[in-house]
């Protein structure tokens, strides 16, 4: 069998035999892990935003709501509007609708994963069971829009800000893209799905929080991108894709990074280790997803010579040894990072960087911590070759 998958690697491209040689290291790295975590999944019951609420969401069950993380009660005002302390997380914001929206998430990436490795389409069926839930039945489907999303308490109901927490329906959007094929998948039930996703990018593209969202300079814009461009990807939607594709050119690359590969708009924050991180992964995820053979963004070069490379090249010394991080370590979770990072097996796959793979093999690939899983929405890298 090794023998066939060498000979068939042989046949092609340069650039395709690279990507399929680490897929497959990747495989080998994690087929333990998908096992586990499919074997788990299979036993999860679908949760959806209307298993739990928050009386101080002005929505329907029907609608996702979360809370701005770094706001906490004014001490000198206790009965008024929440007052910002960046890069303190508050514990007692309303996060159920954020964790059953990672725990599908976790599902669905490791029921394709699996899939993926055994063509066995049990998979298939109890993943459809949850997008099933969440997309289509009237009961406990969630609305295709983020009305709600990190509300302030007494302040306001719902921010575009917000729109960042569905990066996590991302690796739903590609388990259902590498499944869709599967002899067992209701093809009516599949393009319900789709519609629930084109339906959300309609609202992310013309709502004004959609709208802000998109001319944020920071990572919420490059994240805007990353996820439009998934689930454009899943719908077919060219229009969608070719935007985002010049919005990576002429917006997110210039605006965003510095001659040196840096990111100073994530340095300035209180957590700028952490930020670099995730702003390179959603960069990085956008060059994944977006690159064909007639517009390849790994090789785009800003007229200024700025490129996704650059970007790796910064980074890594301080993945490899965060002791030489030269900048102000984040004030919360700092010894948590940096973990099993996407930028590194995707730059090693599209860079032949063989470095950039043998660190991502070594750090951690399933972590624990809220926090860093949700800053980390690409966590099964074999359904994204």
């Amino acid at each position: 069998m090794r023998l066939l998958y060498i000979s068939f690697c042989l046949l092609l491209p340069h650039a395709l035999f690279a990507q399929q040689t680490v897929k497959q290291q990747a495989i080998e790295t994690l087929r333990a892990q998908i096992v586990s975590q499919a074997n788990w999944a299979l036993q999860q019951a679908p949760v959806t935003v209307t298993a739990d609420s928050s009386s101080r969401s002005q929505g329907t069950i029907h609608d996702f709501y979360s809370e701005g993380d770094y706001w906490w009660p004014d001490p000198a005002n206790p009965e008024g509007p929440y007052i910002q302390r960046d890069g303190m997380t508050n514990p007692d914001n309303f996060v159920a609708h954020r964790l059953a929206m990672i725990r599908f998430s976790k599902i669905i990436g490791a029921l394709a994963s699996a899939y993926l490795l055994t063509n066995d389409t049990k998979y298939v069926a109890h993943a459809f069971t949850h997008l099933q839930a969440w997309f289509v039945n009237p009961a406990t489907r969630m609305n295709p829009s983020l009305l709600y999303a990190q509300a302030i308490t007494r302040k306001v109901s719902g921010r575009g800000i917000g729109i960042i927490d569905t990066i996590h329906l991302m690796e739903v959007a590609q388990g259902t893209m590498k499944m869709e094929k599967a002899k067992n998948v209701d093809k009516k039930l599949l393009a319900d799905i789709k519609n629930w996703f084109a339906e959300y990018l309609n609202w992310l593209t013309s709502h004004p929080y959609g709208k802000d969202e998109m001319e944020a300079k920071n990572n919420h814009g490059t994240c805007w991108v990353m996820q439009v461009a998934s689930f454009a990807k899943l719908t077919n939607n060219e229009t969608l894709l070719e935007f985002c594709r010049n919005r990576y050119k002429t917006v997110l690359l210039p605006k965003q990074m510095a001659a040196d590969g840096s990111f100073p708009l994530e340095i300035s924050r209180t957590k700028p280790y952490g930020y670099s991180l995730f702003n390179l992964d959603a960069m990085v995820m956008i060059c994944q997803i977006l690159s064909s053979t007639q517009d390849n963004l790994w090789d785009y070069n800003t007229p200024e010579g700025l490129n996704i490379k650059k970007g790796i090249e910064f980074m890594y010394p301080y993945v490899a040894d965060k002791s030489k991080w030269p900048f102000k370590a984040d004030v919360m979770y700092w010894k948590e990072w940096p973990v099993a990072q996407p930028f590194l097996i995707f730059g090693a796959a599209n860079f032949q960087d063989n470095n950039w793979l043998q660190t991502w093999q070594s750090l951690e690939h399933n972590p624990a911590t809220e926090e860093v899983i949700r800053n980390l929405p690409i966590r099964n890298p074999i359904i994204w070759f």
